[in-house]
């Protein structure tokens, strides 16, 4: 199955792109969720620069994302040593 043609509007400007159709809910969805944002955040600080806006919900993204890098690292550490715990325990019963 070929690319599904969409438009995304953004700050009140509209983006055209091809996406997988398997892709079109999730990228349609991100467009409602960064809209979103962006009126929170107009809202909150009075802030009617588009720019200014997109900036502070770009930060706020990678931030976001960092801390949700560091938590999974974290995870995956705890089982790696729990993994590494019973494997431990497995050898002295066997």
């Amino acid at each position: 199955m070929g690319e599904l043609a969409i438009k995304i509007r953004i700050a009140d400007r509209e983006y055209p792109m091809k996406v997988d159709p398997t892709d079109e809910e999730r990228v349609r969805r991100a467009g409602k969720l960064l809209n979103e944002k962006l009126k929170q955040y107009k809202d909150r600080f009075g802030i009617d620069d588009k720019q200014d806006l997109l900036a502070m919900v770009a930060f706020e993204s990678l931030t976001d994302k960092l801390l949700q890098e560091e938590e999974s690292e974290d995870r995956d550490d705890r089982l790696y040593q729990k993994i590494h715990q019973l494997n431990g325990m497995l050898a002295k019963v066997v």
